[in-house]
């Protein structure tokens, strides 16, 4: 079963409620009706309704089934600033919670965080930065997670890769890339990647020096150490990582050297441009960036996205629940 039909299928059985925080964009009220025709999710449109529903007319979607929410309106709205002034523990103030949950990133999140919605997809309109924000402020990490990251899935036919972080994090500490490689391990484990994982650099097994080799050498060893049950090597270059010639030279008995198919970047520099080139010049479709370690799932569009990624995106959004 092709991937996105198997998350579909998987979905259609118990349909969870997805928010988006863009209700009245085109590319959200055509993916909000595929979803709802499918009967795949359960819909939640923020936004004024005559304004959501008068673009839903204009390009012909069908929306009938959603939920459409403006904050402006909505009865609990001030239950939802107390609860926002509770999380936030004096570091806003109850006007500047008022302002926030004005705004539909903040309104959606809130959402999630009292269980009206199960996942949310925002950024058709929104900056990576203006869906995260609320996201660490509300829903926050789950237990024993430090921080968020990102992964990225790419897909050529029946071949799958999953690349993180290549979004979040600028330059990861030590840290932050043990977290990084178990939470883009449970990623690729979603989209049915048994992961053999490389974490990367410029260095194979010693051969350069640096404190970015340090870092993901050590980064190695402690995630072989903490998860055994992981397939996991580093630190690797990336010929090391994929090309079985050269892998078994530099990295003999390995079993990940020369096999990689999920791929741990140093920093966000070498991760945006590697998923960008495997894109741009590998033929892979990229989806992401799906976001790591939160407590409910919360993704980011591009704003540059088409409909066709928004239901797709919404479809992964789910399958994270």
């Amino acid at each position: 079963m092709e991937l996105f039909e198997s998350f579909e299928a998987k979905l259609k059985a118990e349909p969870k409620t997805i928010v988006f925080t863009e209700g009245s964009d085109a590319r959200i009220l055509s993916a909000a009706s595929r979803l709802l025709a499918g009967g795949i999710l359960k819909v939640i449109l923020l936004g004024n309704p005559d304004e959501v529903k008068q673009a839903a007319a204009a390009g012909g979607f069908d929306i009938a089934a959603a939920q459409i929410i403006d904050p402006k309106t909505y009865p609990d709205f001030e239950a939802m600033v107390a609860k926002m002034v509770e999380l936030r523990k004096g570091k806003m103030t109850e006007e500047q919670c008022r302002a926030s949950m004005a705004k539909s990133n903040y309104f959606g999140t809130m959402l999630v965080k009292m269980g009206k919605a199960d996942c949310l997809l925002g950024g058709a309109t929104y900056s990576t930065a203006d869906t995260v924000r609320p996201a660490l402020q509300l829903i926050k990490c789950r237990p024993g997670v430090k921080a968020v990251s990102s992964c990225f899935i790419l897909v050529r036919d029946d071949e799958r890769l999953a690349m993180g972080d290549c979004a979040i994090n600028i330059d990861p500490s030590e840290d932050e890339v043990v977290e990084t490689t178990v939470q883009t391990a449970q990623t690729a484990a979603i989209f049915g990647i048994d992961p053999r994982i490389a974490l990367l650099s410029y260095s194979t097994k010693g051969s350069g020096k640096g404190d970015s080799v340090d870092k993901m050498r050590n980064a190695t060893a402690r995630v072989q150490q903490d998860h055994p049950e992981l397939k996991v090597d580093g630190e690797l270059q990336f010929d090391a990582a994929v090309a079985p010639e050269v892998g078994q030279l530099k990295a003999p008995g390995s079993k990940v050297a020369g096999y990689a198919n999920t791929f741990i970047f140093p920093d966000i520099n070498a991760g945006n441009i590697g998923y960008k080139i495997a894109h741009r010049l590998g033929g892979f479709e990229a989806y992401g960036p799906i976001l790591q370690g939160l407590n409910a799932p919360i993704n980011d569009l591009s704003r540059g996205c088409n409909a066709e990624e928004v239901y797709k995106m919404a479809l992964i959004t789910a399958a994270q629940i």
